[in-house]
């Protein structure tokens, strides 16, 4: 059997990162029942505006909060369970949970539910799924994140329409018309080259995955992801889509606003960004609507945010649970969208804020009805990073399509080779 804890820490090598703590409730409470909480970035800044209610509801219980910035978190998390010290509950990337529940991290959360006031039926199908890994329930959705198009509805009109086109044709003869009227120094769409998002979200919504065989090999020369591919590819020879990166660009707003780009595929952070950013005299020309429907039939996009999961260490799990379930209360969640922006993921606090009908972030209501996780293997983070280095160098004339799916495949089943030989001789997590 392999002993994982000694592997992570050979592998990461690397000291604790700090982070900023601080303790919440009643200061006589029992020592032993202080609930370690990490939280991360803004989350991990504001979940202390949350508590006091739940700690006058629970005298006895403290919560510890311990901020970690997003860029030291994973690592900080690896490195806490080489060493025994992770905490009782975190917030956890859904991306990352597949990693996590493989190591032996989190624990399983089946058996509260039946008397819970956390209901399935309650949340984003597809966002409920993430944290569902071969049939158990390894995590609770905190927050809820996709992506949508973001556009503006001044050259949309000056192009001959009137709304966003359905499909991807439509759409690409949509872009094709925009292009025209805007000229050569301007574009239709932005599609970063370092970033992995915009070219993953529409691959899902073809019929095949991007991982096959339990994630263990790579599938980008499926028909699905070949079509994807070809289509991506054609918005940049076609000159729709800047061959550019982000940093390339001094300021994404300032640029949109001056017209270089009319649509841009980006996540919920933005409604606010845009109403902030971008000029007074354009904030009526500005919209958002969900993706695209791919060959599919369907308009998936990604099913992003973070979760809350239990530490299989931890021995305060009922009052875990207990902490767990008041930051699920709908109303709790409106507050939490009110500190932080980020979108509630219970339908029902939705509703409560009139989320589901505000003209910016309906299109995500609307998406969050169609959502696909990352394929389930602790390893996808590293094979995005290589199908988009991959795409990159296919744009820039290195590949074609076929070729970039094959040197796609070669990179993933690299990667996934340890992967492979552990599945094989039975050494899942439990």
């Amino acid at each position: 059997m392999i002993n994982r804890r000694n592997t992570i820490l050979t592998m990461i090598g690397a000291p604790l990162f700090a982070g900023c703590s601080k303790i919440f409730g009643n200061e006589n409470a029992h020592s032993g029942n202080v609930i370690n909480f990490w939280g991360m970035g803004r989350e991990g800044e504001v979940v202390g505006q949350l508590l006091p209610k739940f700690l006058s509801q629970n005298p006895d219980i403290q919560v510890k909060v311990q901020q970690l910035p997003w860029t030291a978190a994973h690592e900080k998390l690896l490195t806490a369970f080489a060493g025994n010290t992770l905490p009782d509950i975190s917030q956890i990337g859904n991306s990352w949970l597949p990693e996590f529940v493989a190591i032996g991290a989190v624990d399983r959360l089946d058996g509260f539910l039946p008397q819970s006031n956390i209901k399935k039926a309650d949340y984003f199908e597809g966002i409920w799924d993430t944290n569902v890994i071969d049939g158990k329930l390894y995590g609770i959705p905190w927050y809820v994140d996709t992506r949508v198009l973001f556009y503006r509805k001044d050259t949309l009109r000056a192009a001959g329409f009137n709304s966003v086109p359905k499909d991807w044709d439509g759409f690409r003869d949509t872009l094709r018309k925009i292009k025209a009227n805007v000229g050569k120094d301007k574009y239709a769409i932005i599609l970063p080259l370092n970033e992995y998002e915009p070219l993953f979200n529409l691959a899902l919504s073809v019929n095949d995955p991007i991982l096959k065989d339990n994630a263990t090999l790579g599938n980008f020369d499926s028909k699905g992801y070949k079509e994807t591919l070809s289509y991506y590819k054609s918005l940049f020879d076609e000159g729709l889509a800047p061959l550019t990166d982000a940093s390339q660009i001094s300021n994404i707003y300032d640029e949109f606003a001056r017209g270089l780009f009319s649509f841009y595929i980006t996540g919920p952070w933005n409604i606010g960004e845009f109403k902030r950013r971008l000029p007074e005299n354009m904030q009526d020309d500005w919209a958002t609507t969900p993706m695209p429907i791919g060959p599919s039939g369907v308009n998936y996009s990604s099913a992003g945010g973070s979760s809350l999961v239990v530490m299989k260490n931890s021995n305060k799990k009922p009052a875990v649970w207990k902490l767990i379930e008041f930051l699920s209360r709908p109303e709790v969640q409106k507050e939490f969208y009110d500190l932080t922006g980020d979108l509630p993921a219970q339908k029902s606090s939705w509703a409560m804020g009139q989320l589901d009908t505000d003209k910016y972030s309906r299109a995500f209501y609307e998406q969050l009805q169609h959502v696909k996780p990352a394929p389930p293997a602790p390893e996808w983070e590293r094979i995005a990073q290589e199908m988009r280095i991959v795409t990159e160098q296919m744009l820039r004339g290195q590949y074609d399509v076929n070729g970039a799916v094959l040197e796609m495949n070669k990179r993933a089943d690299r990667i996934l080779e340890k992967r492979r030989w552990i599945l094989k001789r039975g050494q899942t997590h439990e």
